[in-house]
């Protein structure tokens, strides 16, 4: 049996599995969905969300690209982001990046990559933003783990500039932004500790009424 074939068998095994847990476990879960997390991440195959934090359907709704990142121009990833904030009222957005990121590595290459060299631009960003601190790691990987961290932190400010979640952050005050960062050779997590004290001073803070929404 190939591969292929095997994932639709599995996939029988699977359903008859949650069903015989729980009869009513597919048509509950049709009904609607409510999950606390937004979830941003690589799309790095040896990447899984369900797995390393220990999720199951219907807890967090994902949105995954080439390292993580929410540029302000990227209609997809600005699309899940108004919906899992306003629609879904998500408690948490979380920027998951990882080291040995392939996307990140390829953004200080000299490699054509073709139409994925304007997506690696937004990377090149960063480390202009942050070039200073960055060149003066003097080991390689080193200076790509601090990229890797230096990114996350730039997509949650990226994040945090939209105004749908300023609304959010600032009015109802219900919802944070995360930036964690994922060990590929350890399987470990962490928490960047991403505060919005420390980012505030870079936001387009808005004011919001009924209105209309005005820049302060």
């Amino acid at each position: 049996m190939s591969l292929y074939d095997k994932v639709f068998s599995h996939n029988k095994e699977w359903v008859q599995k949650q069903l015989d847990i729980d009869p009513t476990y597919f048509s509950e879960m049709a009904k609607n969905q409510a999950p606390d997390f937004l979830y941003i991440g690589c799309s790095d195959s040896r990447v899984s969300p369900d797995a390393f934090m220990g999720i199951k359907p219907g807890d967090v709704f994902i949105h995954r690209n080439i390292a993580n990142l929410v540029p302000n121009n990227d209609i997809s990833s600005l699309a899940v982001l108004q919906y899992a904030v306003e629609s879904l009222r998500v408690k948490h957005v979380i920027v998951c990046g990882h080291y040995g990121c392939g996307g990140v590595k390829a953004s200080v290459s000299h490699d054509d990559y073709g139409y994925m060299n304007t997506w690696l631009r937004n990377i090149q960003d960063v480390y202009r933003i942050h070039r200073d601190e960055l060149d003066a790691i003097e080991d390689s990987e080193e200076r790509h783990r601090r990229l890797v961290e230096l990114n996350v932190r730039e997509q949650c400010l990226n994040v945090m500039k939209l105004s749908f979640v300023q609304k959010r952050l600032f009015e109802s005050q219900d919802i944070k932004v995360h930036g964690w960062v994922y060990d590929l050779s350890n399987g470990q997590l962490t928490d960047t500790k991403v505060s919005l004290a420390d980012l505030e001073p870079n936001l387009n803070i808005y004011r919001f009424n009924d209105a209309a929404l005005t820049s302060l």
